[in-house]
């Protein structure tokens, strides 16, 4: 990829799978890709309002705030949260992001949509637990790989150049219209 380390920052040049003589779920440059962190900021889906979850009028309520090492997802629940690293693609790049499977042989999803060329910012993780148990995700830990796909030419349209919603975002973001 013509890009230099600039578009992940902080940027593992190595797959890194033991921190403090302890193993780790690995993180860093992989085959083809880079495996990102979960930070330790999580927004936990809750029924405790019991409101509508609506896309086009999101109520804040619907999600409690937890600063953790580790964040326990109740069942058939999900979770927000955000990558430690903090991301610049550039106009020539897709990025798509994939769960490791050591989270997806537990039952938990990760989703995250396309990143697309010129976006920057930390990336929303959202992890859904579908297991009847409570789930566990660790903080500073790998959680979902990137995928870079490289074109020969510069797009004609970026993310940035649209001014899409969620440019530059540094926090969990919820969904915005």
């Amino acid at each position: 990829m013509a890009s230099n380390h600039q578009m992940i920052e902080p940027y593992e040049a190595n797959q890194v799978k033991v921190v403090n003589g302890e193993r780790i779920v690995s993180y860093g440059t992989s085959s083809y890709g880079y495996d990102v962190r979960c930070s330790n900021e999580f927004k936990v889906f809750t029924n405790l309002e019991s409101v509508i979850v609506d896309p086009k009028n999101f109520d804040e309520s619907s999600f409690v705030d937890k600063t953790a090492d580790i964040c326990i997802i109740p069942p058939n629940s999900f979770a927000l949260a955000r990558t430690v690293e903090f991301f610049k693609i550039p106009r020539n790049v897709l990025t798509i992001c994939l769960g490791k499977s050591t989270y997806a042989r537990c039952g938990i999803i990760v989703n995250v949509t396309p990143l697309e060329p010129e976006w920057e910012g930390h990336v929303t993780l959202e992890f859904s637990n579908t297991t009847p148990l409570p789930a566990k995700i660790y903080a500073n830990e790998g959680v979902a790989q990137m995928l870079f796909f490289e074109s020969d030419e510069e797009c004609k349209n970026s993310y940035k150049d649209r001014g899409g919603k969620y440019q530059g975002q540094t926090g969990v973001t919820l969904p915005k219209t």
